[in-house]
């Protein structure tokens, strides 16, 4: 029997649970993953800050609803299947003042619609009950939030590929896609693979790879360093789960907050920088050519023109400790300059439209034989093994 030959450009969480699913479900396939870098999830999988989702912010219907609902608990099961990490730590969304009691409550009856279990509204007590150390006039639990490695996870799920006959090729980047009839030639520098199906889940370089293929230039990504500070060892008791602010609603991101970490650690931000290269984890990473691609996009300025002031601030904010600190110290009020140190950076890919517009829900599309995923921010790590059987039913 002839294999149909499945190539996966990117080694993430997510183009490994799909390449996973794929070796399980098509015994019929010969699956390769592709990945630019020597190691998997090297870039936003290995770069965030492991909270697993429960699906509270999330518009009722949309791809990110659903398949963070789902991804949640098969992740939940993986993670005790094979021993890993998962602890459900919870979560408070805290409203600081009267402002933000409107915005709390759609975001619990988002939550409701979605079917997050166990939320519960706190007043100003309660949440003292729950994080002794943080302030607010009322706050929504959730008890189901969790925080994971992702990096294990992936490497699981690599292991899992390999296991189930499938190949993870390191150090293949991706530089040439071409149409041979209803084939995929994929070429890096050195050599060219043909396929008959191709998954591209590059990341940080989707929508390069995607325009590779053939797919629309729209959107592009714009790559924003988010910049962590970590509580020294010896504060880690001023938070016991995840305390998280009422997000803007205009934004993506969900602003700075304190996460617990797997290994005990207790992380501060992030805050959404611009970054000077798509891979840019620090300052000092800048690459011109990413910077021209992202200045000279239209969807750039428009955004730019449009929060300006917003950005001004994450820029102030991340240049100076104290004022990050003075951020975070309106949800605890006992943290301290000193309590704080430096952590490593995250760059989040985010997608914008022509429009200036931030593409907010997961967006997955398809070229003949290719499958685009042009835009898979958080909670995509939560929802990997979902969207694995969103991606897989439509090869």
């Amino acid at each position: 029997m002839t294999q149909t030959r499945i190539g996966v450009v990117g080694a993430g969480i997510l183009g490994l649970a799909i390449a996973r699913r794929l070796a399980e479900t098509r015994p019929d396939a010969a699956v390769t993953v592709l990945e630019k870098e020597d190691r998997v999830a090297a870039h936003q999988t290995g770069h965030n800050s492991g909270v697993a989702h429960a699906g509270l912010y999330y518009a009722p219907g949309s791809l990110k609803a659903t398949l963070c609902r789902r991804g949640i608990g098969l992740l939940k099961e993986y993670c005790a299947d094979r021993g890993l990490p998962y602890e459900e730590c919870g979560k408070v969304v805290v409203a600081r003042d009267a402002s933000e009691l409107g915005p709390l409550a759609e975001i619990e009856r988002r939550a409701t619609a979605n079917g997050v279990p166990g939320l519960r509204r706190l007043d100003a007590g309660g949440l003292r009950e729950i994080e002794p150390h943080a302030a607010g006039v009322a706050a929504l639990h959730s008890p189901t939030t969790a925080i994971v490695d992702f990096p294990a996870v992936a490497r699981a799920f690599a292991a899992d590929v390999r296991d189930g006959g499938g190949e993870v090729r390191l150090g293949f980047e991706v530089v040439r896609l071409g149409r041979a009839g209803d084939r995929v030639r994929v070429a890096s520098p050195e050599e060219e693979l043909v396929f008959d199906r191709l998954v591209v889940c590059a990341g940080l370089q989707s929508d390069r790879v995607a325009r590779l293929a053939g797919d629309a230039p729209a959107p592009a990504i714009i790559p924003f360093r988010g910049e962590y500070y970590r509580l020294v060892p010896e504060r880690t008791d001023l938070v016991r789960g995840l305390i998280y602010p009422v997000p803007d609603p205009r934004y993506p991101f969900l602003g700075v907050h304190f996460t617990r970490r797997v290994d005990g650690g207790v992380d501060v931000g992030p805050n959404a920088v611009l970054a000077l290269a798509r891979e840019g984890y620090r300052w000092r990473d800048v690459r011109p050519a990413d910077l021209w691609e992202t200045l000279r996009w239209p969807g750039f300025r428009h955004m730019a023109r449009r929060h300006w002031r917003t950005g001004v601030k994450e820029l102030y904010g991340s240049a100076v400790r104290r004022a990050y600190v003075a951020e975070a110290r309106a949800f605890v009020p006992d943290l301290r300059v000193d309590d704080v140190v430096p952590a490593p950076a995250g760059v989040r890919a985010q997608a914008v439209d022509p429009d200036g517009s931030l593409v907010d829900d997961f967006r997955i599309g398809r070229v003949g034989p290719v499958v685009t995923v042009r835009n898979a921010p958080s909670p995509a790590a939560t929802s990997s093994l979902a969207i694995a059987e969103y991606v897989t039913d439509r090869i």
